[in-house]
């Protein structure tokens, strides 16, 4: 059963009980002047007129009582048919309801206009954007990541993991996405970019590293060999690197050109030559398969998981800030991305039409959970919250019956007369 808070129940079970005290006093009230006009030793035309009013009072005032109390437990407790309505059509209700919700509220016209309405989209960026709600969320990101982490250190979801993962990527074609990448990155000229870095760098790294090179040919040539030749050697092939990165640099040199060319070809191979590409995937297999290169995968999870954790750990956690930040910059953009919001909506109404798809089986699951709750209980919920108002009823009963009693005494009065 649904429940409601503490401050919420008692607020209204004494609302609940003033109004019930309120309509049965006013019973009580009539009785009494009721008996009061019999113990009047003149009975004037005052106190017929109170005497019929009181007698309408109650007939109405106990009326309203049964038909009130009918609703929710039989009168007295007596076997009166047609009493205790809600206990005794509990199924009916439910599925009632269950059928309301579908035809209602789960149309298609009602969802989607109420959600173009309100611009979901828009509220929904607005309020991601919030300070206060970047935090929570990212708060509960780091909240839930030691439980995943811990997770994945199951030897079982471990192995289901590599196993499932393991054999797929085992059937992925690395050729091929490798051919498409190097091919889009030649077409776009990220390639010559990348390319002429890397050229740099490891220019830089060889004039930073002669001393070294020097050493390392003095080491691998004859001990007969003067070591003024050996620089000489040295000099000459880190100069002869050198002045090759930099032509490879140049897009107008040959050495760019043939590098172009031989990318080229490197992309038609892989994409065309069926045996080029099984070299390449059986190799990438064979790494996959490595134990050292499983253990490596390992150590490198192990270090990882074990850095975030204690991170996670820490009150101020980079892991949570950089959260923050992303999910605050990622909800700002898209606050200003028009396009990205229209989108969104779109989403967001495809997604609703296929969960009115299932209104049937919501309205279903609804009847089904209504009839599931307790019957004492459900009675007793509804009674206080619908029952304090249904106390009016019992006082209108009462108001409304001495008014008709009075009217049809005045109007027999003046018949008779």
């Amino acid at each position: 059963m649904p429940t409601v808070t503490d401050t919420a129940e008692d607020h209204a079970r004494a609302r609940l009980r003033r109004n019930r005290a309120l309509a049965t006093g006013l019973l009580l009230l009539s009785g009494a002047i009721l008996v009061g006009t019999y113990m009047v030793p003149v009975e004037s035309f005052g106190v017929l007129l109170a005497r019929a009013a009181s007698e309408a009072g109650i007939v109405g005032g106990l009326a309203d009582w049964f038909a009130v109390t009918a609703l929710f437990r039989r009168p007295l407790g007596l076997p009166i048919p047609h009493t205790a309505i809600v206990p005794k059509n509990k199924d009916r209700i439910a599925e009632a309801l269950g059928l309301f919700v579908e035809r209602n509220f789960l149309t298609e016209d009602t969802v989607l206009r109420k959600l173009r309405d309100i611009r979901a989209a828009k509220r929904l960026t607005a309020w991601l954007a919030t300070p206060e709600t970047g935090a929570s969320i990212a708060q509960s990101i780091a909240t839930a990541l030691p439980y995943v982490v811990r997770s994945l250190d199951d030897s079982d979801l471990q192995g289901f993991a590599h196993a499932t993962l393991g054999e797929q990527l085992r059937k992925a074609d690395v050729a091929s996405v490798a051919a498409r990448a190097l091919d889009v990155l030649g077409q776009t000229g990220e390639a010559d970019v990348l390319f002429g870095r890397v050229a740099e760098i490891a220019a830089d790294w060889l004039k930073t590293n002669r001393a070294n090179i020097d050493q390392l040919v003095h080491e691998r040539s004859p001990w007969w060999l003067p070591r003024t030749v050996d620089r000489k050697i040295a000099s000459a092939i880190v100069d002869g690197v050198i002045e090759l990165l930099g032509d490879l640099q140049d897009p107008a040199s040959d050495a760019q050109r043939k590098f172009k060319a031989a990318l080229s070809g490197l992309v038609g191979e892989l994409l065309k030559s069926p045996k080029q590409r099984a070299e390449i995937n059986a190799a990438k297999n064979r790494i996959l398969d490595h134990p050292e290169f499983q253990a490596w995968l390992g150590a490198v999870w192990r270090r990882s998981s074990q850095a975030l954790l204690t991170d996670l750990a820490k009150p101020e956690s980079e892991t949570r800030a950089g959260l923050e930040r992303a999910i605050h910059l990622f909800a700002r953009a898209l606050q200003a991305d028009e396009t990205m919001q229209r989108h969104i909506d779109v989403l967001l109404e495809r997604l609703a039409v296929y969960i009115i798809s299932w209104r049937s089986a919501i309205g279903s699951f609804i009847a089904e959970v209504v009839k599931s709750w307790d019957t004492k209980v459900l009675t007793e919920r509804l009674e206080l919250v619908v029952g304090s108002d249904l106390q009016y009823i019992r006082m209108n009963g009462t108001v409304v019956g001495a008014i008709a009693g009075c009217l049809i005494f005045l109007a027999t009065r003046m018949l008779s007369g």
